[in-house]
């Protein structure tokens, strides 16, 4: 085990960080409007009592944009954990289906699946992330019979109380930020270096994001409102709801 120097954390965001402000440009920049509304609830807007075209795209291009960025910032954390871990205890992006990082201490081999935070899935999901856990065991000890494994869900953030869960262990904000580096204080340790020209990179991503409310209003506004200016809310319930949109 080697300590963690946060200098060397410092040093991987400044490199790195731009990568993930990048993608929340380049996703602006592939989006459609007319994807996005087939997409959302026609008559939620109706019943809110929507009435103009900038509320509307608004309001879809914003949920968008923030479940985008959660998948676009988890991916990065998840580099993030994976070259810290590295640094500490040789750690390595896995190979195996379903397991994201796979490192040794005191004779124990852990297989971590990491996500943003706590709340990420439903039973579902939940149950897949078991079934993975269970195959990479038998994977793994195909060449090592005696080999004691630990599974690992790793949480960015967020806590969970009873981290045990039987078939694996839930590590979330502190004690996953701990476990992969054995810093106990690495998980507020890593704010600052997170804002690394945020402010520069967020002005970038706001010229894209205004120039994208006013394209998407101008489009809404010739496709989807009627010639007095109100909103054609027919056409776009068909849009989004008929068998054949035409």
């Amino acid at each position: 085990m080697k300590k963690l120097k946060i200098r060397d954390v410092a040093k991987y965001v400044e490199k790195n960080i731009g990568t993930f402000h990048s993608k929340r440009i380049n996703s602006l920049d592939d989006l459609k409007l007319i994807k996005v509304l087939k997409r959302k609830n026609p008559y939620l807007f109706k019943a809110k009592y929507v009435l103009t075209a900038d509320q509307i795209v608004r309001s879809i291009l914003d949920a968008h944009i923030s479940s985008n960025e959660e998948t676009i910032f988890g991916d990065w954390l998840e580099g993030l954990a994976i070259y810290i871990n590295g640094i500490v205890y040789k750690g390595k992006k896995s190979g195996i289906t379903g397991i994201d990082l796979e490192f040794d201490d005191k004779g124990i081999r852990y297989i971590v699946n990491i996500k943003s935070g706590p709340n990420w899935g439903n039973s579902s999901q939940i149950n897949k992330m078991i079934e993975d856990f269970k195959t990479a065991k038998r994977a793994l000890r195909t060449s090592n019979s005696k080999l004691n494994i630990i599974a690992v869900n790793g949480c960015c953030y967020g806590r969970d109380n009873k981290p045990d869960k039987g078939d694996y262990f839930k590590y979330c904000g502190q004690l996953f930020w701990e476990f992969i580096s054995g810093d106990k204080n690495l998980y507020t340790n890593i704010i600052e270096p997170l804002g690394h020209k945020a402010k520069e990179r967020n002005e970038d991503f706001m010229k894209s994001y205004s120039q994208m409310i006013n394209n998407f209003v101008k489009e809404f506004i010739t496709d989807f409102c009627n010639k007095n200016g109100s909103i054609d809310w027919n056409k776009i319930v068909k849009l989004n709801s008929s068998i054949e949109y035409k």
